[in-house]
Order: structure tokens, then C-alpha cells, then sequence
């Protein structure tokens, strides 16, 4: 389950992104055109401390960007060159953002999703003491035999960014599809994902057991 606040976010998630995103290899976008969010699913940090969101983007007339992201309280230990930049939360005081591929928490989640089939959390708002859903704006889902028993994930071990990126993460290797569109093929169980405008679903990630 996701706990989510309604807050104020300087600078919002997608003026971070609208900055970072341009020096990456990988990015596509419209010249001059704004970023856009398209849609977005997220995991579960299972010790309640780490914020996992991947967020779809594009600029303009470009292709829709997958971009995972970690909300940390604190830096994360030999990951500046995946700092996406920090930002104030009105409720949660200043957060550090991070390209989750580095981050061993986002590959933990996404090595259970992917191989065991966890799926994507549930997200509520806290008004007043209560608690609101508020529904998915995709559908994940996965492909391969399932449940997986996967070992715990300690750390990442290297990351080769690009599109596809890589993760080497102890007993797991990750892929991560950066621009969506195209059906990828690849060895190893499979998530996809479909939103609105895009009924067919779309690789999104796999995962392979050493």
C-alpha cells in the first residue's frame, strides 16, 4: 500500500524531470514542447521508508518515457550520479530523488513484481484522519510461470544506463525499457503495462534469476 499526501512538492516532480531528463542518452522529445505526464505505478517498500514511483512521460509529440523514481528522507550512500535533484514536501520536509535504477529498494520491488508477481501497490490519500483509495491510472501485469522464490535483493551491483537499462542486483538481473512503443523482446519473465490511449500492453521490464 502507497500512503500518499497531498501536499505541496517544490519543484514538482515533473520541473525535476523537465530538467534531468534532457541530458539523458535515451530521451526523445519535441524541441521547445513541455513535459507531460502520462501515467504513472508504484511499489511497496516493505520497511515503509522509501518512496517508489516510476512515472510515464513525454514532451510534445515524442515517445512516452519511462522514468522510475525513489523518494528517499536522506542521501543514498554512493548514488550522486543518479540524484535526480531534491525537492520540498509540505508534509515530509525535503526529499531526495533518485533514478531508481541505482536504487537497491526499487530493485527488490521491481524483482518481486516481476517474478513473483506482487503487482503494483494500492494508493490511498489520508484526509482527515481517513483514508481514500484512489484508482491505478495503468494496469501492470506480468508474463512467466509465477510464483518465483526470489532472494533477497542487497544491493546493486552495476548499472548500464540506456535504453534498454540494466541492473545487476546480487541474484538478479533487470532490464528496464526506457522508451515505451515498441514490442521488445527479450529472454527472462516480462512486465507490461497499458494506460489510457494505449489499450495493448507494452513491455515495461524484465527479470532474469542467475
Amino acid at each position: 500500500m502507497a500512503l500518499l499526501h497531498r501536499a505541496d512538492v517544490r519543484p514538482s516532480k515533473i520541473e525535476l524531470l523537465a530538467a534531468w531528463l534532457p541530458e539523458r542518452s535515451w530521451f526523445q522529445g519535441e524541441a521547445g514542447a513541455d513535459l507531460a505526464r502520462v501515467a504513472a505505478y508504484r511499489f511497496d517498500d516493505p520497511a515503509g521508508e522509501v518512496g517508489i514511483e516510476t512515472m510515464l512521460v513525454r514532451a510534445g509529440s515524442g515517445p512516452v518515457h519511462q522514468v522510475p523514481l525513489t523518494y528517499r528522507a536522506a542521501p543514498l550512500d554512493a548514488a550522486e550520479a543518479w540524484l535526480v535533484g531534491t525537492c520540498e514536501h509540505s508534509v515530509l520536509g525535503r526529499r531526495w530523488v533518485y533514478d531508481a535504477c541505482a536504487d537497491p529498494v526499487y530493485a527488490a520491488a521491481l524483482a518481486q513484481a516481476v517474478l513473483a508477481g506482487t503487482g503494483q501497490a494500492e494508493e490511498y490519500f489520508e484526509v482527515d484522519g481517513r483514508r481514500e483509495y484512489r484508482a491505478p491510472s495503468m494496469a501492470i501485469g506480468t508474463d512467466g510461470a509465477q510464483p518465483v522464490d526470489v532472494p533477497p535483493v542487497g544491493a546493486v551491483d552495476r548499472v548500464e544506463d540506456g535504453d534498454p537499462t540494466r541492473i545487476a542486483a546480487g541474484p538478479v538481473d533487470l532490464t528496464v525499457v526506457r522508451r515505451l512503443g515498441e514490442q521488445v523482446i527479450l529472454p527472462g519473465h516480462r512486465l507490461t503495462g497499458s494506460w489510457e490511449g494505449q489499450a495493448s500492453a507494452l513491455p515495461l521490464a524484465y527479470a532474469t534469476l542467475r
